[in-house]
């Protein structure tokens, strides 16, 4: 019998199959949509030659660093098994909180407390987001509440708040510290652009090559057998909720620096879209399955559809049940080529 330490988590049907093929199968997966973007490109060229530009590629790529940083977070939580809908709600929270507390009373429509000096304000944002995720973590693993119940109420829950905070009004008076990174151009790309790319593949080298980025894979494809091989599972899935959570937060930063203020609802309906763009990245929401390659081209997949059907004059109005399509779609697809057995 072999070590315990050599024990590799199996999927709960019990087959198993060749390393070499899964890895076939993973790398296929992995590449899935890149023929998607291609043929989305061309559409794009055919429907208006303004496509191809510089200027509307970077803007479709500033566009998606927000909804990237949610996707990346929510791909690392659905690999552990687990899921965050407090997301979308954290990337409206944390911003507020942080700005509230620095910004002093001024007499206008948002009265902050100006407890603190501006430069604290993305410490702030970014220790919110961390302790969101750490509460998150706690009623989950420590009290074995239902996560799927525990986020959905915290999602709720921080969506109250934020808007009890800000008084329902946007937030136009923000730190400067705040606008930068959303609004800076580092060697004509946006500065957003640079940090998400650097990020993912930091996520993604680290699930590829590390050995706590492999045992996330180990605890999503089944917890019991990561457990009795020595993989701390409670400790490092709450490690990754608390990094989903600042993640969302530092989403909040971008997108208020990108925008220039912080909307009363800002990141509200967000988290259908984090879903739509993991799913047909080819991330399992049964987790241990997927990786953050995947996941980016789903985000690219989606952002470039909208921007076609804006370019074709498409009404945006049709977005929401676009997204809704491509879900049950990119779900079918999975089905039938994971080969996965389902009662």
């Amino acid at each position: 019998m072999p070590p315990a330490t050599e024990l590799r988590a199996l999927p709960e049907t019990g087959t198993t199959e060749p390393e070499g093929r899964r890895l076939k199968l993973a790398r296929l997966r992995d590449l899935s949509l890149v023929p998607v973007l291609l043929v989305l490109c061309l559409i794009g060229f055919i429907v208006s030659p303004a496509f191809l530009t510089s200027d509307n590629l970077l803007g479709v790529g500033q566009q998606s660093t927000e909804l990237s940083l949610l996707v990346l977070a929510q791909a690392l939580v659905l690999i552990v098994g687990r899921m965050d809908l407090s997301l979308e709600s954290t990337i409206g929270l944390a911003p507020v909180v942080a700005v509230w507390l620095v910004l002093p009373d001024h007499g206008a429509r948002f009265n902050g407390l100006g407890l603190l000096p501006e430069w604290t304000s993305i410490p702030l944002c970014l220790l919110v987001g961390a302790i969101i995720g750490l509460i998150n973590g706690f009623l989950i693993l420590k009290l074995r509440l239902n996560g799927f119940i525990v986020t959905l109420g915290g999602l709720t829950l921080l969506r109250g708040l934020q808007i009890a905070i800000s008084e329902g009004q946007s937030i136009v008076n923000v730190p400067r510290s705040f606008s930068y990174l959303g609004s800076a151009t580092w060697l004509g790309v946006p500065a957003a652009v640079w940090i998400c790319t650097v990020l993912f593949a930091i996520g993604g080298s680290t699930l590829a090559w590390l050995r706590h980025g492999r045992a996330l894979y180990a605890i999503g494809g089944n917890a019991e057998a990561a457990r009795a091989a020595g993989i701390r599972v409670d400790r490092l899935v709450w490690a990754v909720l608390i990094i989903g959570s600042l993640l969302a937060a530092f989403a909040g930063i971008l997108y208020t620096g990108h925008y220039g203020s912080i909307s009363a609802d800002q990141g509200s309906g967000w988290i259908f879209q984090v879903f739509a763009a993991t799913v047909i990245g080819g991330v399992s929401l049964n987790g241990g399955r997927g990786t953050l390659f995947g996941a980016l081209t789903g985000v690219l997949t989606l952002q470039l559809v909208v921007n076609v059907m804006t370019l074709a004059g498409v009404p945006p109005l049709w977005n929401q049940f676009l997204n809704g399509a491509i879900i049950i779609v990119a779900l079918i697809i999975s089905r039938f080529a994971s080969g996965e057995k389902q009662e």
